[in-house]
């Protein structure tokens, strides 16, 4: 009797703390993407990207103007042309193309990369930031909502901890 007691006044007892621990959870959400965009670094490196794009496109501009000229110096002698020169015009204006071709996918690649470049760096102080604001507010963890794949968030059990995350960023790039 005193054994099943002292067990029933353990379990009466410990109810109230498991309780309390599973109510304590805290999950914090933030959108990825829009803090991202915020920062003064990103809109920086946007800057740079977009110059970098305009210097490719000028050099795909002359490329395609050189191209253009080329074709229509073929076009107007193709008839005074001997065969050999028709030819070796005819590869020359292929090969042309081909570089033009070339250009635009090394343009495309290298744009990719000088991208996932100025990003890393930027990403790294972000997820350094929420990781700080995650220890600081003793948060479980804290969900991404930018791809809109959590459609339901329990409003009692999450915190918006996007203004915690700016704070933090603000105190190290103030």
């Amino acid at each position: 009797m005193k054994k099943s007691l002292l067990l029933l006044l353990i379990a009466v007892l410990l109810t109230p703390l498991g309780a309390r621990a599973q109510s304590a959870v805290k999950y914090g959400k933030v959108n990825y993407d829009s803090l991202l965009t915020t920062m003064p670094e990103y809109i920086e490196a946007q800057a740079q990207l977009a110059s970098l794009r305009q210097q490719y496109e000028q050099e795909a501009a002359y490329n395609d103007a050189t191209f253009k000229r080329m074709f229509a110096d073929f076009l107007q002698g193709q008839k005074d042309f001997p065969e050999n020169i028709l030819l070796k015009r005819q590869r020359d204006l292929q090969d042309a193309m081909e570089k033009s071709i070339a250009f635009r996918t090394s343009c495309d690649s290298l744009l990719r990369q000088a991208e996932a470049d100025f990003r890393a760096p930027i990403a790294k102080k972000l997820d350094a930031a929420i990781y700080a604001v995650g220890m600081e507010r003793g948060y479980e963890c804290i969900v991404n909502t930018s791809a809109g794949s959590h459609p339901f968030l329990h409003p009692l059990l999450t915190e918006d901890a996007t203004p915690f995350v700016l704070e933090k960023l603000r105190a190290v790039n103030p």
